[in-house]
């Protein structure tokens, strides 16, 4: 979230603001009321949700460090953690508050253990807010025409669905790979990304686009290897938000606290570990060290403070031994966010940022002294933090920040928002780009996805006369990053806006790419089809059209950062647009990028569209990872992550952007494991163009498929193993004198520190009113529990299914395969017809040449989730077998293995029987 929205949310409370600034006597008691309620602060209970939707409690939170692989880590933070202040526990648990300091958050110090203020940085796609310097710097050839007065010394990578579009492991952790080098050059302790929730429930949802594509499978191994190459360089990563934030709009309680609540995203238990949880258990499971709280509530209770979600599915369920954030401003309680888990407060404000008021910082020092919070969570929450310091290995020569995300000057302001702030060195300007364009340009290429091309249309000839139609095909004539965190569509779309953007180094526009491969081009930089224009004979016309989506502080074309004015369309009339050239040239090619799925039914028949492609948001790469593919340098290899339906009604109304409700929207998942091509599979309804789906300039066959048992099935996992054990410190309340100001110290204005006035003064009343159902006694662990991620036996490989690859075409080219489970036929479970299970992309292949690739199904694979008795289960039936479809997209499945007979076959009838259109 970014400074503006603050302001957003501001505007009409300047009188209470005023009023709290000219009381700080109501301001401090007005924060301290908010943490002795616990449970929610001044907002009190939420509103009722439907029936069968319960945010149970459950407490205590769960301390860290029982999994054997953070044991050296946990045992290095116990030695400090034991021998900390309480000033000094507190400042690591809370930020300073919004720009105090260099960072977009920024927590205190404990400096005399060694462990400094840490960065917080955005985004999921490069190293957002970076500053600028005069341009003197040699730029990768030919892009070193691009450049501009200023230069962002760091990479604006492909978007998350770009990546997810590859479907390819190797380009996910190696784009990671690269994010996490740029976060460390850069000095950034914690990196806010990878996102994969959104999930994509809701085809308009605004930050869709962060995420790796509309399936818990594809958004797991998308988030998990891009974790792996973060995390390789020490970088602590954020897998985010947790979870159902699914609709930007009403995601946030209106402040003052009392005036509209967060939308609640109602979701079933079954439906949240099948669909929702599983990429971040996945997350877990690769070692994440960070993961950040979601805005929205679940089940009518605030992420934020919801003990079901963070102490009991996170912390003890998927064994999670790192920290869990708040995201910016989304905690609303003192006492009631500490209790369900909380461990860093971001970015320390309370209510409202810029007064020096926070829930925690002093708060939580109080809440310590006076007994409402216990020590022993306090101990626990640090102890996180520190042991994730430990376990990257952060106390070894890690870099200081040497940005400054408040400005682009060499020196400023230390703390921007202090109303007095000393003078420092803001920005060195170093430069970690080093050769990552290579890799986002292998991302956008790989993931350019060819819907249509008839009469082998592509790729086009250099000496072809090309017409070019659209705005999307050029830069933003008023600069790259003309537009605040990217918000407006001038120019080609390489990323959506909001928080999780970066700043472009340079943007290859496709124009400039198109110009530097073909003689003989034409640009009409407009978005309504020239006058006058008469088409020659063998003339081709390009049109770039495309839709936007982003963060909801933002509105671009009166979309409220989901889709919500334009819908599935395009953006700047792109429709008619490309309905106008296709009336006027005999072969039309559409490009087309785009945060997600949108309605192509007004143009895709036209017989004069020969072509079409979907880019998606290739980030500073968009020309030459083009014109690589469309001149035919490589063969398209990219498949849609998401379906693309005729018509928006298509998918089930539970899935549409939620309207206004007085006092708290309700979004209730009612459609339950029924998204994309789930729902549309089972109420046989025939997408324009199907999950997975993508074509090539060759073609490939898919033979000798074979199955193997590897592990033997049973209905149930073995048994957990139990804990380790955990660290142990004093159960004392620490001197309050450990948070008295300083003798002499300096306060800045404004900064968030642990100290109290007159600290000796606080004492315990016993009198707390604690959140429903709270409770100091731990609960037995979780069956489906036992280590990172959950039970380690879920992940035991059950089959291994190996089919041989082979380039049949012309050329040299890359092949997805995906695996897709159905059920046994006679299970009682309702299951959808078919999920993604696995999935794997092949080298390049030569013509005529061969790979055999095998896909793994594991437990968990197989399972489902059990409600009743809160395990995970495989449906094993004796006369029914598992079918693994194998196929590259849900749209031509015709070669499967069953798990019974060990036999495999082609020429099979689809399970995916829908009706033509």
């Amino acid at each position: 979230m970014s400074l503006a929205s603050y302001f957003l949310v501001l505007l009409p409370l300047v009188s209470l603001s005023l009023a709290l600034v000219s009381r700080p006597d109501l301001a401090e008691n007005t924060v301290r009321l908010q943490n002795l309620q616990g449970g929610g602060g001044l907002i009190g209970a939420r509103d009722s949700v439907p029936a069968g939707y319960v945010a149970a409690p459950y407490y205590p939170a769960p301390p860290g460090g029982w999994v054997s692989n953070w044991t050296a880590a946990y045992a290095k933070a116990q030695v400090v953690v034991a021998n900390m202040t309480l000033a000094e526990k507190v400042n690591l648990t809370t930020g300073t508050g919004e720009l105090m300091g260099p960072c977009v958050g920024n927590t205190g110090s404990a400096m005399r253990f060694g462990i400094p203020n840490l960065c917080l940085q955005d985004s999921a796609l490069g190293i957002a807010a970076t500053e600028s310097e005069s341009f003197g710097v040699d730029l990768p050839l030919p892009i070193c025409e691009l450049k501009n007065d200023n230069y962002i010394d760091n990479t604006a990578f492909p978007a998350g669905i770009t990546v997810g579009a590859t479907f390819s492991k190797v380009l996910m952790y190696e784009r990671g790979l690269a994010l996490g080098a740029e976060a460390r050059g850069k000095g950034v302790n914690i990196q806010l990304g990878p996102t994969v929730g959104p999930l994509g429930r809701k085809p308009r949802g605004g930050r869709n686009w962060e995420g790796f594509g509309a399936d818990p499978v594809l958004q797991a191994w998308g988030g998990a290897e891009t974790i792996k190459g973060m995390q390789e360089n020490g970088v602590i990563a954020t897998v985010k938000h947790f979870i159902g934030n699914e609709q930007e709009e009403y995601r946030m309680d209106i402040i003052p606290h009392g005036l509209m609540k967060a939308i609640s995203s109602n979701i079933d238990d079954r439906t949240l570990h099948e669909l929702y949880s599983w990429p971040f258990a996945e997350a877990i499971r690769a070692g994440v060290g960070a993961i950040m709280i979601a805005y929205n509530d679940v089940n009518g209770s605030a992420c934020s403070q919801n003990s079901m979600l963070i102490n009991g599915i996170l912390k003890d369920e998927f064994g999670f031994q790192g920290l869990v954030m708040s995201d910016w401003l989304a905690q609303i309680s003192g006492v009631g966010s500490a209790l369900a888990g909380l461990d860093m407060a971001m970015p320390g404000d309370g209510d409202i940022p810029f007064l020096g008021l926070a829930y925690w910082a002093y708060e939580l020092s109080t809440s310590i002294l006076n007994g409402s919070v216990p020590l022993s969570r306090l101990n626990d929450a640090v102890t996180r933090i520190v042991a994730t310091w430990y376990q990257f290995g952060q106390d070894q020569d890690y870099p200081l920040p040497n940005f400054s995300a408040n400005t682009d000057d060499p020196t400023g302001p230390c703390y921007p928002a202090a109303l007095i702030s000393p003078t420092c060195v803001t920005n060195e300007y170093v430069n970690v780009q080093v050769d990552h364009n290579i890799v986002a340009r292998n991302v956008s290429r790989e993931a350019i996805t060819l819907l249509k091309n008839a009469n082998k249309t592509l790729p086009l000839s250099t000496n072809a006369t090309l017409k070019i139609f659209g705005t999307d095909a050029g830069n933003n004539p008023s600069g790259i990053n003309a537009c605040n965190q990217r918000a407006c569509d001038e120019g080609v779309l390489g990323m959506g806006w909001g928080s999780g953007t970066a700043n472009y180094p340079y943007l290859d526009a496709p124009i400039d790419a198109i110009r530097r491969k073909a003689a003989d081009v034409t640009f009409y930089a407009t978005d309504t089809f020239p006058t006058g224009i008469t088409a020659v004979t063998g003339d081709i016309a390009m049109v770039f059209i495309n839709s936007d989506s982003g963060e909801n502080q933002e509105t671009v074309d009166g979309n409220l950062g989901d889709r919500s004015s334009t819908g599935l369309y395009a953006y700047n009339n792109g429709d008619a647009l490309v309905e106008a050239a296709a009336a006027k040239y005999a072969t039309v090619i559409v490009v087309v990028h785009t945060v997600g799925p949108i309605i192509v039914e007004n143009w895709i028949d036209l017989p004069s569209v020969k072509a079409v492609i979907f880019a998606h948001l290739p980030g500073q790469e968009a020309g030459d990872s083009l014109t690589d593919i469309i001149f035919g340098d490589y063969s398209p290899s990219g498949h849609l992550p998401y379906s693309i339906p005729v018509a928006e009604d298509d998918y089930p109304s539970s899935v549409s952007l939620v309207g206004f409700e007085l006092f708290q929207v309700q979004d209730t998942f009612s459609e339950g494991l029924y998204i994309d091509y789930r729902y549309l599979n089972k109420n046989k309804v025939a997408p324009r163009f199907a999950f997975g789906h993508g074509l090539s300039y060759t073609t490939f066959s898919m033979t000798s498929m074979t199955i193997s048992s590897v592990t033997a099935l049973t209905s149930t996992p073995p048994a957990r193993a139990p804990k380790g054990a955990t660290p142990v410190y004093s159960s004392a309340i620490p001197p309050a004198s450990e948070v008295a100001w300083p003798t002499g110290f300096s306060a800045i204005s404004r900064y968030l520190y642990p100290y109290v006035d007159d600290p000796e003064s606080i004492t315990a009343t016993g009198t707390f009113s604690y959140p429903t159902g709270y409770s100091t006694i731990p609960k037995d662990p979780p069956p489906a529990g036992g280590s990172q991620g959950g039970n380690p036996a879920l992940w035991d490989v059950m089959y291994s299914i190996s089919v041989t690859v082979t380039n049949t075409g012309s050329v040299p080219g890359k092949e997805v395969v995906m695996l897709f489970l159905q059920y046994p036929s006679d299970s009682a479970w309702d299951t959808p017809i078919i999920q993604l299970r696995a999935f794997e992309k092949t080298d390049t292949l030569a013509v005529d040449a061969s790979e055999t690739v095998t896909l793994q199904v594991t437990r968990k694979d197989l399972s489902i989730w059990d409600v009743v008795s809160q395990n995970w289960v495989i449906p094993v039936s004796d006369t029914e077998p598992f079918v693994f479809w194998v196929g590259e997209g849900t749209g031509n499945l015709t070669m499967a293995c069953e798990s019974l007979s060990k036999s495999c076959n082609g020429g099979r009838a689809s399970p995916v029987t829908v009706p033509a259109r």
